[in-house]
């Protein structure tokens, strides 16, 4: 999935800023919500709730089947109208997925904390060590990769997120802390108990 079609902060308004500003949230442009000059039907606005608090505690709001198919077109993606209404559900529980897999982390790390997402991410064509090595073992790299800001109290962590793809329209999602020292901490801490790492 792309970084446009992660949550989007829900304060900003389509026609709020310049589409050429883009957000320190999420790295990307001012949502827009206007049709596509070589769209064909009609794709909806609407934009789904997430289960993913935000740092001023509200939570973050997923991209509508318009904006998500801007966004595709904008990155020069085949996008279709067709589509829209797949891809979009499938997309947000991917995240939403993610999400619980933080959590995971984190209750472990902060358990007295509510965790909270800063900000994020896209980086799709920046390979990790890990995924190389998967690589290495004959499994294919990631089709994207997220870097994620997660708060809980006063402490700050980057999880990594690399996202492979399976058959029948699955996925595999290798979540884990940034090679930090408190994140190789956790990681090691996690291997003695499950050898995941």
């Amino acid at each position: 999935m792309s970084s446009e079609g992660c949550p989007v902060d829900h304060m900003k308004q389509a026609d709020s800023c310049p589409y050429d500003r883009v957000s320190e949230l999420n790295n990307m442009p001012a949502p827009n919500q206007k049709p596509h000059p070589l769209q064909t039907e009609q794709l909806s606005v609407e934009r789904e709730q997430s289960t993913i608090p935000t740092q001023d505690g509200k939570v973050w709001i997923y991209p509508s089947e318009q904006m998500f198919y801007n966004a595709m077109k904008r990155k020069n993606w085949d996008a279709k109208e067709k589509d829209m209404s797949v891809i979009v559900p499938i997309h947000n529980a991917v995240n939403e997925q993610t999400w619980k897999k933080i959590l995971d982390w984190e209750r472990e790390a902060h358990p007295n904390c509510q965790p909270k997402l800063v900000k994020f991410q896209g980086k799709p064509k920046e390979y990790t060590i890990k995924a190389r090595l998967r690589q290495l073992m004959g499994y294919t790299l990631p089709f994207d990769r997220h870097d994620w800001i997660v708060r809980s109290c006063e402490a700050e962590t980057r999880y990594i997120i690399d996202y492979y793809s399976g058959p029948n329209m699955s996925f595999y999602l290798d979540v884990r802390p940034a090679p930090t020292a408190s994140g190789l901490f956790e990681r090691a801490k996690r291997f003695l108990k499950t050898f995941e790492f």
